[in-house]
């Protein structure tokens, strides 16, 4: 029940870099509902699915785990049952590095053991145990990408960030710099500063929505039956909270103000990736790492879209794209 506009944004440019007609196609649908996507697929051939759809606030699912079980893992049951049902025979999948929960060691590679601390995390590697076990007694390509956290907006103004108002003390740090550099809130409120960190907060590994792109289509490229593609998406290189709203400052132009305040539950200290595994197996690079730079596209939306999304026809609660 919820999109992640960072996702959507992600499918929106798929259809650019996929512009054959009737090549990719977008399905709208409450993946809850197994008759909807069971009538889709009987109406439809597909060749392949990118599964986009989730919810996915740490905060929020700390508040609200069993929304978080049945929207990432069971609804990933039902789309999965469904494929088996009608033959599609390969599957990318979209997870996060919070199935890692927080490591002893960095970087994170795929082999570091995942032990998710929050219920967004461990609903997200249910999903993934489902289609692993699934997988091994079936010939499906699989590919599992990790995203690692998504920031930026599509180059050409035509998508960005904008979550549900109500969403907003659980969003994403790029969401609130901006939601304070345009007056919608009073500051920026920075949870924990006694992180075991450089400068207290928070580390990250911020991978630019359109990189992310990039990795969906070369996984799909490289997608061969009977094998499991398991990835890394990230730059390799992790920035605080702190060095994160300086370059919110200089992109936006703005002194936003901040506010410290104690730690946020389900967080963890630092996180940050080793994309040497998909460099080398699906010649993937990220190209977008100048964290001002990402933030400055993405501000250039925001500036354009005050009210986000309101006006928009994409207002579905539940997204896969079927190519």
């Amino acid at each position: 029940d919820n999109l992640s506009r960072g996702n959507l944004g992600a499918v929106k440019i798929l259809q650019q870099l996929f512009p054959e007609p009737g090549r990719l196609q977008f399905i709208y649908a409450d993946l809850g509902d197994a008759h909807a996507v069971n009538k889709i697929f009987s109406e439809n051939a597909f060749d392949a699915v990118i599964h986009f759809a989730a919810v996915a606030y740490v905060g929020e699912s700390t508040q609200f785990p069993l929304k978080y079980y049945h929207n990432i893992t069971s609804n990933t049951l039902v789309v999965l049952e469904t494929m088996a049902a009608h033959g599609v025979k390969t599957l990318i999948y979209s997870s996060t590095c919070a199935t890692y929960g927080e490591p002893e060691k960095m970087p994170i590679t795929e082999e570091t053991p995942q032990v998710p601390i929050n219920p967004y995390g461990k609903a997200k590697k249910m999903a993934e145990d489902i289609i692993l076990d699934f997988s091994k007694n079936s010939n499906m390509a699989v590919m599992i990408l990790r995203y690692f956290n998504v920031i930026g907006s599509d180059p050409e103004g035509r998508l960005g960030e904008a979550p549900r108002p109500e969403l907003r003390e659980h969003g994403r740090i790029s969401g609130a710099c901006f939601d304070a550099a345009r007056g919608i809130i009073p500051g920026l409120q920075i949870k924990g500063t006694d992180y075991k960190t450089l400068d207290g907060t928070c580390v990250r590994d911020y991978i630019d929505v359109t990189d992310l792109v990039d990795a969906h289509v070369k996984a799909l490229e490289k997608a061969k039956p009977n094998r499991v593609g398991i990835f890394n998406v990230g730059t390799g290189k992790g920035s605080s909270v702190k060095e994160f709203v300086e370059a919110c400052k200089k992109a936006t132009g703005v002194d936003i103000k901040v506010d410290y305040l104690e730690r946020r539950a389900g967080d963890y200290a630092e996180v940050y990736s080793d994309p040497r595994k998909i460099r080398e197996e699906l010649n993937w690079t990220a190209k977008h790492t100048n964290l001002k730079e990402s933030l400055e596209t993405a501000w250039r939306w925001q500036k354009l879209h005050r009210n986000g999304y309101e006006s928009s026809s994409l207002s579905s609660s539940s997204l896969f794209s079927a190519y």
